[in-house]
């Protein structure tokens, strides 16, 4: 009788560790994520400091990053725009030529079949920064939340007629998931899917994002619509109200340090469930790299595979061309 469990017997050899994997990885369940300006210079490519590998681009060279990454086998991404004016309203993020409106259509246009997906938010299209309307004279960055929501909506829209495959709102205002497949719903846009931002932590995490999108607020916080990163049940209820809403897909943001919540979004929710590996997360790993205090292949791989233990299906990452790689060499997966 044996005294103990032998477990190395199933790690002798690769095939025998691949053959009982518990956790699959494919290319098919990553997400990239693309910053775009409105410049009229074609060949704009700028490097954001504090996200090397990462770029602001033009519409040409949008195309030209893009299409690299497809042909490195991307089949989906996340659009984010940086206008050329700003404004109280957010005026630019729901024109109907606005700069992810052109976008889109280009993309589409280029590649029929890849998924492109939009982040609907008004920060980086609001003078203030703040992820919806203020009353006039704020000074705290107090988001009034039901007038919002017919922005959110009219940017959504105009997403989908420029042929936006699918819309992820970013804002946590409440009852936006409703006011989104209420108006695409309205318009005969039945069929597009909706992937929310449900669980999103007011998360220090973000900071080379807002460089990136040029999306701080300039005064206040997002606390006041954003989750504290102290509350767990809060993200089921969120999760909750969103699915009841209409949501298709819900996502967790950031992921690195939530996985605990990632976890316990899988087992609420029957719903696909994305993961948000964000700015700060890809910064730290590039950092750590660029210092050789890591094995930077090793390290995104390990990120990437814990990250869909914990239950997620879709990982939304910057590192989503390295990621394919390594699943295509067969170091994870």
């Amino acid at each position: 009788m044996n005294e103990f469990y032998r477990g190395r017997r199933l790690r002798r050899n690769p095939v025998i560790r691949e053959m009982v994997r518990e956790t699959q990885l494919s290319a098919a369940d990553l997400m990239m994520l693309y910053f775009v300006v409105d410049t009229t210079d074609e060949d704009f490519k700028k490097e954001i400091p504090s996200m090397p590998g990462q770029y602001q681009l033009s519409l040409k060279q949008l195309e030209k990053t893009v299409g690299e990454a497809v042909d490195a086998g991307l089949r989906s991404l996340m659009l984010f725009g940086i206008p050329k004016h700003k404004d109280a309203i957010a005026s630019e993020a729901y024109a109907p030529n606005g700069i992810v409106q052109r976008a889109i259509r280009m993309l589409k246009a280029k590649w029929p079949d890849l998924q492109v997906v939009t982040d609907v938010c008004l920060c980086e299209y609001t003078s203030h920064g703040h992820c919806g309307i203020l009353k006039e004279g704020d000074t705290c960055g107090e988001v009034v939340n039901d007038p919002t929501l017919e922005l959110l909506a009219k940017t959504a829209l105009s997403h989908v007629e420029a042929g936006a495959d699918m819309v992820a709102p970013s804002d946590m205002m409440d009852g936006r998931i409703l006011a989104i497949r209420e108006t695409l719903d309205k318009a005969g846009y039945v069929n597009t899917p909706i992937m929310s931002y449900a669980v999103k932590y007011a998360s220090a995490f973000y900071g080379p994002f807002r460089d990136a999108a040029g999306s701080a607020p300039s005064f206040g916080d997002r606390r006041s619509y954003q989750m504290d990163i102290h509350n767990r049940k809060e993200a089921l209820k969120e999760i909750d109200s969103d699915v009841e809403e209409g949501a298709d897909i819900v996502m967790v943001k950031p992921a690195m340090s939530y996985l605990d919540i990632i976890w316990q979004a899988s087992q609420r929710t029957n719903l696909p469930l994305a993961a948000y590996s964000v700015s700060g997360e890809y910064a730290m790993i590039e950092s750590a790299a660029k210092a050789d205090l890591i094995d930077r292949d090793r390290i995104i791989g390990e990120v990437a595979v814990s990250i869909f233990r914990a239950g997620a299906d879709i990982l939304i990452t910057y590192h989503a061309k390295d990621i394919a790689r390594l699943i295509d060499e067969g170091k994870i997966g």
